[in-house]
């Protein structure tokens, strides 16, 4: 086997740990002697050893004198688990083939400088772009401390959302909305509109088995979150966010109302909102105030409240409004288009992109990094945001 290969393999084993390793990134190790591979491992969950010592803890011998191929830099600091480099050093590796440097601060070539200091031969940049790729969540994250947002939409060829009645299940098939599960596991978060979720009352959960079920974050400016939403009746078993404007920050806080005014309830908005805010606290519910723009929630100041609380990443399910508010404020790092051989019509069926849109194409967002997948009778394009 080439170093490519035995990278590429490494690059397998890393993706075992999808979806269970955020906020740290995706890393598998192959350590290879005498033209064998004799100890395999990944990271396989967040707090749990890295990819480097799982692989020296399965070696099938001695790996003094190997080769070892990592995905990512080793790491040397110490956190929830000790230096990578130490075992490293300690288990007698020879060479150390990588793929991606860290750019995390705490890393950025400390790792290769330590192994080189201790004698080891270390070879970068093998199977540079694919290994980047793999972690390109966590490397936008360290270097940001903002999520990584994904837009994900289906829609049939002539570009709608759903038919002229609103109706909307279902656009495309059994595999695209597998696929679709399979991102939902993946992503730390998913984020929807109030909108979507008076329309559609979803669950917004992971249906896949063994899978991880994503954060809920649902972008209420207004709080008309229905109490009998299955969102907050399944709030205590799924982490549920809900961003509302910072204008309700002191409604909640505000003091006890008199009798006198508890008699006018039906008409005192400010208590009315206390109380769902009570209500839905009560029900597992985070309530995240927010800046307001426009009328709506500035999604920059979410973003940044957002990463704070380490969520590195967001699967965007929204309406057409939602999608180019985003789109607008500039937090959308790719896009998951599935497209369905199918025509809608109507003049008044919803797209996956409203508002006002660009008034130029010479304004238009512009894509990259084009991949297009057939599943089954769909088409999914997966672009980057340039």
């Amino acid at each position: 086997m080439t170093d490519e290969q035995y990278m590429r393999r490494a690059i397998e084993l890393a993706k075992r740990g999808m979806g269970y390793t955020s906020p740290n990134p995706m890393v598998g190790a192959v350590i290879v002697k005498d033209g064998r591979i004799i100890g395999e491992g990944w990271h396989e969950r967040y707090g749990e050893l890295h990819a480097e010592r799982n692989a020296l803890k399965h070696c099938k011998e001695s790996p003094r004198g190997a080769d070892m191929y990592v995905t990512l830099e080793p790491c040397c600091h110490h956190g929830k688990q000790p230096p990578c480099v130490e075992a490293v050093i300690e288990a007698g590796i020879k060479r150390v083939y990588v793929g991606s440097d860290d750019p995390n601060p705490l890393v950025a070539g400390g790792g290769i400088k330590i192994l080189k200091e201790h004698g080891i031969e270390v070879v970068t940049q093998v199977l540079k772009d694919e290994c980047d790729r793999l972690n390109e969540v966590f490397f936008y994250f360290i270097q940001t401390r903002r999520p990584y947002v994904a837009m994900k939409y289906a829609m049939t060829m002539d570009g709608k959302i759903a038919t002229y009645s609103g109706l909307s299940k279902w656009i495309t098939g059994e595999k695209a909305r597998e696929h679709v599960q399979n991102l939902r596991h993946r992503y730390k978060a998913i984020m929807a509109g109030i909108g979507t979720v008076l329309a559609d009352d979803p669950l917004l959960t992971c249906r896949i088995e063994g899978g991880v079920n994503p954060i809920r974050i649902i972008c209420d400016t207004h709080l008309k979150l229905p109490l009998e939403s299955q969102i907050v009746n399944t709030a205590k078993e799924v982490p549920t966010i809900v961003a509302v404007s910072e204008r309700y920050r002191e409604t909640a806080q505000s003091e006890a109302l008199s009798e006198t005014e508890i008699d006018s309830i039906e008409k005192n908005n400010n208590y009315q909102k206390n109380r769902k805010i009570t209500r839905l606290e009560e029900n597992g519910i985070e309530i995240l105030y927010v800046a307001e723009k426009n009328g709506h929630i500035d999604l920059n100041d979410l973003m940044q409240k957002l990463g704070e609380r380490s969520i590195d990443s967001i699967l965007l399910e929204g309406g057409g409004i939602l999608n180019w508010s985003a789109l607008k404020s500039g937090i959308v790092n790719k896009v998951y288009a599935y497209i369905a051989p199918k025509l809608f019509g109507g003049a008044d069926a919803k797209t996956p992109i409203e508002g006002k849109g660009t008034d130029s194409p010479a304004h238009a967002v512009m894509l990259g990094s084009s991949k297009v997948t057939k599943l089954g009778d769909d088409f999914l394009i997966e672009c980057d945001v340039v």
